[in-house]
Parts: structure tokens; sequence; C-alpha cells
């Protein structure tokens, strides 16, 4: 889940720097949400642990 949100804010945010943006510094908080989910999706992979 984190993986698809990260993906859809970092798709976003390109569009936001291609469109010339009239929002200004605003766009780049796209890419700061996407790094965020991105490291959240890190994060829970590593805690999964296998139940026998």
């Amino acid at each position: 889940m984190y993986w698809t949100m990260g993906m859809i804010l970092l798709v976003l945010w390109c569009l936001g720097l291609t469109a010339g943006s009239t929002e200004g510094n605003w766009v780049h908080l796209f890419l700061l949400f996407a790094l965020g989910a991105f490291l959240l999706g890190v994060m829970s992979r590593g805690r999964r642990t296998a139940v026998t």
C-alpha cells in the first residue's frame, strides 16, 4: 500500500514540475510525502516475520 501511494505521489510531483505549476514550491511536498511513503514501506517490510 505504501509503495502504491509513493508511486502516485511521485507521478503527481513529476506532473507538477512539467505542467508549469503556479503553486510555487508547494509541489515539492509531493516529493517529500512520496519519500515518506517509500520509507514507511521499507520499514513495515522489515517487521514481517514468518509464522510457523
